[in-house]
């Protein structure tokens, strides 16, 4: 992955006026590399002299609750909304992480988009971003948005610049996005980057045990729960899996957020299935999490019956209907989207 110079150059001008109002905000559920890139993109900027606030849209994961300085982190949904509105609305300069839409912010878009005079930067891995943002850098064959961080900040300020505590969050950030380094896009640059860190003074096992082994026991019972509702098809020689699971059955497991992260690939370990879908309802609408492996361009499909996007082989939507209604839409979409 080659970083523009000029863009870097750009960056730097930007970032030279001393303590300017910075904020970071990543996309709503928040996962590992959206966590991990935030909190080591805002300790840089806080080193380098700027008042920053890292603002979520709305609870991370709480298998990520030991991240150093993850209590820095606001929450933009609940009582402290309007809080936050302000200093978005104040900031001068306000960083995209690991998105590209505005839009689906939620309800953390509106304060964002008012806010007409601060300098906006992308920093992001996924496809076809809005040419919006006065400097993006916009890298989809990075693995991860952490990795793009690490990259840019190797190029702004050294890699003397990276502490342990940065290094420890873009590790999250790469070993999640990465799948535990089994997915596309693993360079000889990303496992360069792993030594680095390494060297920076991070424990590899206790960052997998941490992220991978604290989960609770509704999570573990609502996994095998999950599995056992699996229903397969095949279309033109193409095995497709899928998981419905409504608020009343993630009540009975004691449902927090980040319980179902990572569901959606266990299908992909049949050796016939080559797309899984995942439909999780919410309070408002169906949230829809696809998964691919080969050719199989998950991306693509949901742009066209869910609208979403992603990657090529992970992506996601939302869906404003029933579960019945709106897994045999995805059937339907399924038989179209595979016969073409």
């Amino acid at each position: 992955m080659i970083i523009d110079a000029d863009k870097i150059a750009q960056l730097r001008r930007m970032l030279t006026p001393g303590a300017q109002r910075i904020v970071v905000v990543t996309h709503t559920n928040p996962d590992g590399d959206a966590v991990g890139s935030a909190l080591a993109w805002s300790a840089l900027l806080e080193r380098m002299g700027h008042r920053v606030t890292c603002v979520v849209p709305n609870k991370y994961p709480y298998f990520l609750d030991w991240m150093s300085n993850i209590s820095s982190m606001r929450i933009f949904k609940g009582e402290h909304a309007g809080e936050i509105a302000q200093t978005i609305a104040e900031a001068d300069l306000i960083f995209c992480l690991d998105f590209n839409m505005i839009a689906r912010l939620e309800g953390m878009s509106e304060a964002i988009e008012a806010n007409v005079r601060a300098k906006r930067i992308l920093i992001d891995h996924h496809l076809d971003p809005p040419h919006i943002y006065d400097l993006e850098f916009s890298h989809p064959e990075s693995s991860s948005t952490a990795f793009l961080i690490y990259t840019i900040i190797k190029e702004l300020a050294g890699e003397e610049a990276i502490t342990r505590e940065m290094a420890e969050s873009i590790y999250v950030g790469l070993m999640t996005d990465t799948g535990n380094f089994s997915f596309s896009n693993l360079t000889p640059d990303l496992f360069r980057a792993v030594a680095v860190l390494v060297e920076k003074g991070i424990s590899i096992p206790y960052i997998n045990s941490a992220v991978y082994n604290s989960f609770t026991e509704g999570r573990v019972r609502l996994l095998g729960y999950a599995i056992n509702k699996m229903q397969t098809l095949s279309v033109e020689g193409v095995g497709v899996a899928y998981i419905g699971l409504k608020e009343s059955e993630l009540r009975r497991f004691q449902f927090q957020v980040g319980d179902s992260e990572g569901f959606v690939n266990y299908p992909l370990t049949i050796r016939d299935v080559s797309m899984s879908a995942m439909f999780l309802e919410t309070k408002h609408f169906i949230r829809v999490s696809l998964r691919s492996r080969g050719d199989l361009d998950v991306n693509l499909f949901a742009r066209r019956y869910f609208e979403g996007g992603g990657h090529k082989n992970a992506a996601g939507g939302k869906s404003f209907v029933s579960m019945e209604q709106t897994i045999a839409h995805f059937r339907a979409s399924v038989e179209e989207y595979l016969k073409k």
